[in-house]
């Protein structure tokens, strides 16, 4: 079939319409300066790429890595473990891209789960490490000198924000951030993909979220409130500690599920936010210090050191509750869950507050009531005494 000028000229625009919008593969990206890299690889997740070259007879790798739709103070990293596959012992090339179009490169070894990447020297000789922002990319350059006998090495590779003050935030826990590593052979040049343990991953914080929300976040504040506005009913008798205290340990039951979960999950996988867990770890021992002194030091009822318990009941009671509230929500934020979770947890939260603003009203109301009714059975008592 003949193609005349007009279809030419239509194929022509087309492609010039279609080929930029879709993604660039890295064998057709041209770096500045004429630098060409032997092998390259799409990286699956966070719009990355990896360019390399090996030299077999001095051992150096030459790297570049290359993040596309970078934004304003955001921070980008690649890092290889040689010694093992978990976070502690990585060694990253970091970037930081501040907002007012500035850009640096550093290396960060990373020595515990807490890590904030801060500056320091790696494991390995490295050489020449700069970083360049053009057209929304990121890109990491650098030369560096791999152990001895050691080819095959762990990757991973992550962004981030940075605040206003410099300060480099926590990646996301989104489950491309999760996938963001693998294996690399630098002579083969096979790439593989984060496979294992994924779906395990992602199903243990979805439980560990699902646990510590019901518990500390839903079933502790209806516990408190049982026993905050039922008790003042004189004909359900002692029928409100008992709900109250069998609401308590179910929630406190499941709440420890729920913090075992959350350790394992930084232990073997790596995955830590020392807000969230700090407030994790104090809201357990809270908890537990409220179970042991409700069990074991309760005072009787009209015991003189009654009013002395009631007080640390009352205080590590609220102040457990509305520490779990805000861990619950932060735990949210760390998940990068979808909003809609969170608003409806928010809607939770604000119906259980209104219900307790209400039954507040009415429990002044009764107490007033009854008070004025016994003072006036009183007085009428005392008025037939005299009589």
């Amino acid at each position: 079939m003949a193609f005349t000028a007009n279809t030419v000229f239509l194929f022509t625009l087309l492609a010039a319409i279609v080929v930029p919008t879709t993604s660039q593969s890295c064998n057709l990206y041209r770096f500045s300066k004429d630098i060409n890299y032997a092998a390259c690889e799409d990286l699956p997740v966070l719009e990355s790429s990896l360019h390399w070259s090996y030299h077999p007879g001095s051992g150096v790798v030459n790297v570049a890595f290359n993040k596309a739709n970078a934004k304003d103070s955001t921070w980008v990293a690649w890092a290889i473990n040689p010694t093992s596959k978990g976070m502690l012992g990585s060694q990253s090339f970091v970037a930081v891209h501040k907002s007012n179009g500035t850009i640096r490169a550093y290396t960060s070894p990373i020595t515990s789960y807490a890590t904030m990447l801060e500056e320091g020297n790696l494991s390995f000789s490295v050489y020449n490490l700069s970083a360049s922002y053009a057209n929304g990319r990121i890109i990491i350059v650098a030369s560096f000198q791999l152990p001895p006998n050691k080819t095959v090495v762990n990757h991973a590779w992550q962004e981030g924000v940075v605040s206003d003050d410099g300060t480099l935030r926590p990646h996301s826990f989104s489950p491309s951030n999760l996938r963001s590593y693998g294996t690399i052979d630098f002579i083969s040049g096979k790439v593989s993909k984060a496979t294992k343990d994924v779906n395990t991953r992602t199903m243990l914080r979805n439980v560990h979220g699902i646990l510590n929300t019901v518990s500390w976040g839903i079933m502790m504040p209806i516990g408190a409130m049982m026993g905050r506005y039922l008790k003042v009913f004189d004909g359900l008798g002692g029928t409100w500690f008992h709900l109250h205290r069998a609401c308590q340990s179910l929630a406190f039951l499941i709440a420890i599920a729920g913090f075992g979960s959350g350790m394992y999950i930084g232990n073997h996988y790596g995955v830590h936010h020392a807000p969230h867990r700090c407030v994790g770890i104090t809201l357990m021992c809270l908890a537990s210090a409220q179970v042991g002194v409700a069990v074991f030091l309760r005072p009787k009822k009209n015991h003189k050191y009654r009013i002395f318990w009631n007080i640390f009941h009352y205080i590590i009671g609220y102040t457990t509750i509305a520490l779990a509230i805000w861990n619950v929500l932060k735990g949210f934020d760390i998940l990068n869950a979808h909003n809609g979770w969170k608003k409806k947890y928010l809607g939770i939260i604000i119906s259980l507050a209104a219900i307790a603003v209400i039954l507040e009203v009415i429990t002044w109301i009764w107490v007033c009531n009854k008070k004025r009714t016994k003072n006036s059975e009183n007085h009428a008592t005392f008025g037939q005494q005299q009589t």
